[in-house]
């Protein structure tokens, strides 16, 4: 790296501090108060005021009313009285994940269960290239992936779309399926492999590479997709990975432990610093050390929140059949068929960056360091993604309110409305439900630490890393003390965006993804494929 260009880096990453704070400040202060935090919100408020301000219509206004464009006008209403449309992001993801079900013959169905036997090594080889095994690269895929939208995230949803809402979910993710698979698919099919081994991958290299590929035209509008990607990416991995999740974390402990009025600037300044601390820790070994340390969080955090659920529905097996039938009976009426669906992937995932993220490729990033010299079945292990993060995690916190009929508690909305579905567990809810957001969240900062690291690598060279990596860190130290403000709709349109170059490239190469696959699939039902263990 020049002189030049670590200038520039310099510069670059202090932006993306600056950005990120003065975006977690409130746009308005309230009420002054004699407390410390108060003071030094209000401070900084002021102080990025301006700065908020200019953003906001410069940026955020032009970028909400593209995102949000509504291209069908419903007529109907949500529940809470706001009109219903059907948004160009979400009719774009709609479109992505049919078109790639369809394109691809089903292989989210085809393919599930090869899948899973290569998520538990059986046709793994010790000399394949990569970093971490195909169980590892799901493991760290999905903890940046199953995060707080799976438990509050749910909840907007069902507020807004009632109980039919489910339905979508789990029509969103079957297509999403092999959404992944494509992504993932590609990420691994052009990664790089540095002489050190390491492995840089992900949307940024297949939009410049692959569209080159496919004629030569496309080589510059490509570079400047992958370009745009990667500052997406990283601003996405500060703001929704990093910044949300911490601070969401820090004010469901406080809440549940301590009133609001009683938690001073020490506390959360000190449960900052740990967060920052054991994140550090891990990433600082990179996708190595984040498949080792996911590969044993995530299927414990997973399998604690399902227990967690299954006990609660134990207690109401008889509202189990009623609530089934009204998911059903209410997905394909007004309300439910385009309040539940826009309510699923657009309001639940501005409150929490998307729940599977199928579409936006940020798991390629983790899945193109997988062991294997077969890119297509890294694209097979994908698929399960929205399966397990969706079908199963999303499930389970819907079916958790229904029985429990939190969703017609008044004036409580997102994760307090699981808070009382889950209070059935008897007093425990609360250490149990914060054990829970902690983990969620925790290795979302991980995945999304490691996403944003790729991506600024991808612009700026290897020598990139450590300054990311220092100011992801203490980003995540301030998160608790601010409020979030315009950080929120900052996030969520960041995350929504990166579905545009990522889509439209994916549609481009999508006929050398189906050639791979079609070949694999001959191979494998050739009986060329033996299983290793």
């Amino acid at each position: 790296m020049n002189l030049v260009s670590a200038r520039f880096l310099s510069l670059f990453l202090c932006a993306a501090l600056v950005v990120t704070l003065g975006l977690a400040a409130p746009v308005a202060a309230q009420e002054a108060a004699p407390r410390a935090e108060m003071t030094f919100t209000q401070r900084v408020d002021e102080t990025l005021k301006p700065f908020n301000e200019w953003w906001a219509k410069n940026i955020n206004e032009p970028l909400n009313k593209v995102l949000f464009y509504p291209i069908l006008a419903t007529g109907a209403k949500y529940r809470d009285d706001k009109p219903v449309g059907l948004p160009l992001i979400v009719a774009v993801l709609l479109f992505g994940g049919v078109f790639f079900t369809f394109r691809y013959g089903f292989l989210n169905i085809r393919m599930f269960r090869h899948a899973y036997h290569l998520v538990l090594g059986k046709y793994d080889k010790a000399d394949d290239p990569g970093e971490v095994s195909h169980f590892q690269a799901l493991s760290s895929a999905l903890a940046g992936t199953v995060g707080l939208g799976n438990i509050a995230g749910v909840a907007v949803a069902i507020a807004l779309g009632g109980p039919g809402a489910v339905f979508w979910m789990w029509f969103t993710a079957f297509f999403g399926m092999s959404m992944k698979c494509s992504e993932c698919l590609l990420a691994h099919m052009y990664r790089r492999v540095g002489p050190d081994g390491r492995v840089l991958g992900g949307p940024m290299i297949y939009l410049q590479e692959g569209l080159r590929d496919v004629h030569s035209s496309l080589a510059i509008p490509g570079r400047a997709m992958a370009i745009i990607y990667a500052v997406f990416a990283i601003l996405s991995a500060f703001a929704a990975g990093n910044m949300f999740q911490v601070n969401q974390t820090v004010a469901a402990f406080t809440e549940a432990f301590m009133p609001e009025s009683q938690s001073p600037l020490s506390l959360k300044l000190g449960m900052g610093v740990v967060m920052a601390a054991l994140t550090g820790a891990v990433i600082i070994g990179g996708i190595k050390r984040i498949g080792e340390f996911t590969s044993r969080l995530v299927p414990f955090m997973c399998g604690l929140y399902i227990l967690m659920s299954l006990a609660v529905l134990s207690m109401n097996l008889g509202e189990i059949p009623h609530m089934f039938a009204s998911i059903f009976s209410q997905a394909f009426g007004p309300e439910a068929l385009f309040g539940g669906f826009v309510g699923v992937l657009v309001q639940g995932t501005r409150r929490a960056a998307f729940s599977n993220e199928a579409g936006l490729g940020s798991a390629a990033i983790a899945h193109s360091a997988a062991k294997t010299d077969e890119p297509v079945r890294e694209g097979y292990v994908a698929l399960l993604e929205p399966f397990i993060d969706t079908i199963v995690i999303c499930t389970m916190t819907a079916l958790v309110i229904l029985s429990t009929g939190a969703h017609k508690v008044e004036r409580v909305e997102g994760v307090g409305v699981t808070l009382i579905a889950f209070k059935q567990l008897g007093g425990v809810e609360k250490y149990l439900l914060c054990a829970a957001i902690f983990t969620f969240a925790w290795s979302t900062v991980i995945g999304w630490g490691y996403y944003g690291e790729r991506a600024t690598e991808y612009l700026f060279g290897p020598r990139a890393i450590t300054p990311y990596r220092v100011v992801y860190v203490l980003v995540i130290c301030v998160a608790p003390l601010l409020s979030l403000g315009a950080v929120l709709d900052f996030a969520d349109m960041l995350l929504l965006s990166l579905a545009f170059p990522n889509i439209l490239g994916m549609i481009l190469l999508s006929g050398k993804v189906k050639a791979l696959s079609d070949d694999y699939i001959r191979r494998f039902r050739a009986g060329e494929m033996k299983m290793t263990r």
